[in-house]
């Protein structure tokens, strides 16, 4: 089971999604890209925070700078709520996200919530942020995907 078959079912309440027989994740294919684009979109140098940084920067004006620093730093990942995440993100930037994947907030932000931890953690396996950020759109889009795929 991949990382977001997993998100998924912890969202939906550990409901197993319909699968139509020898299609792997059916719909949800569309989701899981749509996902990782909009993840990127978050996390990718020319994204809509600037990047890792500009994310790292929305988290300390927020008062959590502490949390992110510990999903890039090396141990144990400190959890974010959704309300957390709207704090430090914006209600605008939600939204975007929300609307380019076809959710409302209310389903997208425990989704956020559980996988951006876990893929900023991934994407930082050193224990600090890359100087150059992580990438352009489509450089990170192939990581995030991959990541997103396993386990």
């Amino acid at each position: 089971m991949g990382l977001l078959d997993s998100v998924l079912g912890q969202v939906l309440g550990g409901a197993q999604p319909q699968q139509p027989q020898g299609e792997g994740l059916g719909g949800l294919d569309a989701l899981g890209g749509g996902l990782a684009g909009a993840l990127g979109g978050l996390l990718a140098n020319n994204g809509e925070v600037g990047g890792l940084g500009g994310l790292v920067s929305r988290f300390e004006q927020a008062g959590m700078g502490d949390m992110i620093g510990s999903w890039i730093g090396k141990g144990e990942n400190q959890p974010v709520s959704g309300g957390q995440l709207q704090d430090a993100l914006g209600s605008d930037v939600i939204a975007s996200l929300a609307q380019k994947l076809g959710l409302n907030a209310a389903t997208l932000l425990p989704m956020l919530a559980t996988l951006l931890p876990m893929l900023v953690d991934r994407l930082t396996p050193d224990g600090q942020a890359p100087a150059e950020g992580l990438g352009n759109q489509d450089e990170l889009l192939s990581s995030l995907s991959g990541l997103l795929q396993k386990g």
